[in-house]
């Protein structure tokens, strides 16, 4: 599906125009790099569990914690560590 055919359709169901959709798309674009800069900062290091919680939020730092100890598990699993 298009990006296009995305918009028709939220367009069609919320009633909302395409600028309205389109902002709303952007603002919530924006939010998702700054969540990614702050828990990719917080997992090198480079920003306190504390600063990051306040940044994006308990329920992401911890699913970012959890995500990366599998990650360093499988990691360690397949170089036989």
């Amino acid at each position: 599906m298009s990006a296009a055919e995305i918009l028709e359709g939220l367009v069609r169901e919320t009633h909302q125009s395409e600028e309205e959709i389109l902002a709303l798309a952007v603002q919530a674009g924006l939010r998702q790099l700054r969540r990614e800069r702050v828990l990719g900062a917080f997992l090198r290091g480079e920003m306190t569990r504390d600063d990051a919680v306040e940044a994006a939020g308990i329920d992401w730092v911890e699913l970012a914690e959890r995500q990366h100890r599998a990650a360093k598990e499988d990691l360690s699993w397949a170089l036989g560590d």
